[in-house]
C-alpha cells in the first residue's frame, strides 16, 4: 500500500499551494485513494477519498475544500451532489463524461486507469468533469491521452515501470507532460512526490 506525500503548487507562478498527504492500494473491485491536503502553514485545508472499479469508473468519489463537499459517483454519465459550507443547500449535477478530475494526483492515476492506453494506441479523447479550488466548482472539459513510452528503472526494490504521458486541454491547446509509475503520479504539473514510505502498486 503506497502511503506518502505530494507538494502542489501553481502551475503558472509556481506559488506553493500546500501538501497531499495519501495512501492508496488496489483491491479486488478496483482501487481507492484517500488523503488530507494542508496549506503551506499545515492547517487543514481538505480532504479526498476516490474508489475506482476494475475498468476505472468512479464508484465513489468524495471531496472536501474550504468547507464545502462534492459526493460523485458514475452514475447516466457521472452524476454529483455539492453541498455548501453551512449545510443548507446542496446541488445535484449531472454530464455526460467519462470520469472526474481535480487538483489531486489521484484523478491522474484514475484517467490513465480509465484509458489503459499503450504506446501502439491512438491519441485517446475523454470528456471529464473537474471541481476546481478553493470551492469545489463543477467545470466540464475534454483532454486528449497519449502514452508516448514505457521505461524501466533499477531501483532497490526491484525494476519500476515509468510510463510518459502528454495530456493536452482541448479547449486551450495547453500540452502537460505526466509521469506515472503504478498508482503514484512520479511528476506532473503543478505536483511533486515528495516522499513514498512503500513501491508503488501495479495494475494487473
Amino acid at each position: 500500500m503506497p502511503r506518502g506525500r505530494y507538494s502542489l503548487h501553481d502551475t503558472h507562478d509556481h506559488t506553493p499551494l500546500g501538501e497531499e498527504h495519501f495512501h492508496c492500494a488496489p483491491g479486488p473491485s478496483g482501487w481507492r485513494y484517500v488523503s488530507q491536503t494542508v496549506t503551506p502553514s499545515g492547517d487543514h485545508s481538505g480532504s479526498v477519498d476516490l474508489a475506482i472499479d476494475e475498468l476505472g469508473r468512479p464508484i465513489r468519489l468524495e471531496l472536501n475544500a474550504a468547507s464545502w463537499q462534492v459526493r460523485g459517483a458514475a452514475i447516466d454519465g457521472v452524476t454529483w451532489v455539492r453541498t455548501d459550507p453551512t449545510g443548507t443547500h446542496a446541488t445535484e449535477g449531472n454530464a455526460p463524461a467519462h470520469a472526474f478530475t481535480g487538483t489531486s494526483p489521484a484523478f491522474l492515476v484514475a484517467t490513465a486507469r480509465l484509458l489503459r492506453l499503450t504506446p501502439a494506441s491512438p491519441v485517446t479523447r475523454v470528456r471529464l468533469v473537474r471541481f476546481t479550488d478553493p470551492v469545489l466548482a463543477p467545470l466540464t472539459l475534454d483532454q486528449s491521452w497519449a502514452l508516448l513510452k514505457t521505461q524501466t528503472h533499477a531501483t532497490d526494490t526491484g525494476p519500476l515501470n515509468v510510463d510518459e504521458y502528454q495530456v493536452t486541454d482541448l479547449d486551450t491547446g495547453e500540452q502537460q507532460a505526466v509521469h506515472l509509475a503504478g498508482d503514484v503520479v512520479l511528476a506532473a504539473p503543478g505536483i511533486e512526490l515528495e516522499h513514498l514510505e512503500s513501491p508503488p502498486s501495479t495494475f494487473a
